[in-house]
């Protein structure tokens, strides 16, 4: 009776910690969240929408500015593009 009592572990690698955990955005929605707010924000709210996609694009690349070929390209393109949105809506702030 008690042969089958650790078999439903073995069906469920999840269950037995194998698996990272799934609380939060995965990184490559946060790329694309990025990306978003970057494109967005060279037409409306520079300045609120540029570092915000500068962030999503930061915690997309895994919270390090290194560059390797693993890295999403969303992550690399939400950074450049929030930075340059930033920059943009602070040289209109003051011109």
């Amino acid at each position: 009776m008690m042969a089958g009592f650790g078999s439903k572990t073995r069906k469920y690698p999840r269950s037995r910690g194998r698996m990272r955990s799934r609380t939060g955005p995965d990184r490559a929605t946060l790329g694309i969240v990025g990306v978003v707010c970057a494109i967005a924000g060279f037409f409306v709210l520079g300045l609120i929408l540029g570092p915000v996609a500068v962030v999503c694009g930061w915690f997309a690349m895994g919270r390090t500015w290194s560059w390797s070929r693993t890295r999403p390209v969303p992550a690399l393109v939400a950074v450049v593009l929030g930075a340059l949105d930033t920059l943009l809506a602070i040289y209109w702030l003051f011109l």
